[in-house]
């Protein structure tokens, strides 16, 4: 688990969890406890955090 300020959102908790081939990579924002998250190939950790990320913000655009 990381805390980071992500640009425009403020802080953010990024969790990754692994099963076997899958990563899943969570992000929470921490001021209102939205959370996204996306799965995919252990490879790609850095495309699902975007990916993952990306989600967050629409989720909060919506609110």
């Amino acid at each position: 688990m990381t805390r980071q300020m992500a640009e425009g959102l403020g802080e953010i908790i990024i969790e990754l969890s692994r099963n076997g081939p899958f990563l899943k990579c969570a992000v929470v924002h921490v001021a209102t406890g939205t959370e996204a998250t996306a799965i995919g190939p252990v490879s790609q950790r850095a495309s699902l955090e975007r990916i993952a990320l990306s989600k967050l913000r629409r989720q909060l655009a919506g609110l």
